[in-house]
Formats: C-alpha cells, sequence, structure tokens
C-alpha cells in the first residue's frame, strides 16, 4: 500500500546496517552457488521467529551485481551473536559454503559489509511510497514541521 505524502522513520536509537551479498561468476557451477543462495530465506525465517535474536527488519534486493540482502539490527553484539550461534542455521551453511567454494575455484563470490550507525547518526524520508527500509523494521510516520528537511530529522535522532 502506496502512503501518500513524505514519511520518515520513527527510530531514534542506534542501529548496525548490514548488506550481504553474492556474485555467481559461473554460472554452469549450480551445485556451487545453488546452496548459498538457498540458505539465506532459511537464516531469515529462523531470524524472523526469534525477534530477540535481534534483527529488525530487512530487505531482498536483485541487481546486476546479484542478490543483496539490506538487513538491520538492532545492535553489533546481536548480529555478530547470530552469526558465531553454532545452533543457527549460519554456522552450517557457511561451513558448507566455504568448502564448496574451495573446490569451485572463484564460481561463486559472497561479500558483506557492517554499519555501526550511532544515535542521531540516520534520517530517512519516503515519498509517496510503501512502507518499506528502516521504516518498515522499526515505526513509520509522516513528516512534521520540525523533520522536513534532512538536518532537522537528524537532529530529532541526535536528541
Amino acid at each position: 500500500m502506496v502512503h501518500h505524502g513524505r514519511h520518515t522513520d520513527g527510530h531514534e536509537g542506534p542501529v548496525v546496517v548490514f548488506l550481504i551479498g553474492m556474485r555467481v561468476n559461473r554460472w554452469r557451477a549450480v551445485t556451487t552457488w545453488w546452496p548459498a543462495l538457498a540458505a539465506m530465506p532459511r537464516m531469515l525465517r529462523e531470524l524472523g521467529q526469534d525477534p530477540g535474536a535481534g534483527l529488525l527488519g530487512y530487505r531482498t534486493v536483485l541487481g546486476a551485481g546479484g542478490p543483496m540482502v539490506v538487513q538491520y539490527w538492532r545492535d553489533l553484539d546481536s548480529l555478530i551473536g547470530y552469526a558465531h550461534d553454532v545452533d543457527g542455521a549460519h554456522r552450517p551453511a557457511w561451513r558448507a559454503f566455504h568448502e564448496r567454494a574451495r573446490r569451485s575455484r572463484g564460481a561463486v563470490g559472497v561479500w558483506h559489509e557492517t554499519y555501526v550507525v550511532p544515535a542521531g547518526g540516520h534520517e530517512t524520508v519516503y515519498n509517496d511510497m510503501p512502507v518499506s527500509g528502516l521504516a518498515a523494521a522499526m515505526r513509520h510516520h509522516p513528516v512534521r514541521p520540525r523533520t522536513e528537511t534532512a538536518r532537522g530529522r537528524l537532529a530529532r535522532v541526535a536528541g
């Protein structure tokens, strides 16, 4: 559903933005890249079923460089905790990927970037959009006079 007008998120604390993506370098090496691609939805489902894990929300993006997931996390400890959780879906998927990738000699690449954004270090605006991004992960509300500009939105979250 499109929300007409200008909106922003209602998040006022710190947030961790985690980008993770995959690039298929050899399409014929399906047994190397398909398991990596198929593992991500399982992990996102697992995280979605455990609100205490710290994942606030995510968005999957398909582009020329391959699939990417933009994730919003409560804090860095939650993200790292999930990555190292021996009982979670990530560890076995990561181990299996590395074994296949080592044998495939570059058939598929994966990457990630982590951004720790302190309180006051972000601002958002959504014009005539469905609820998305950080607003979907947290709260979504109309822009008000004090949040009309990027500077105003940054001042709001800075305190």
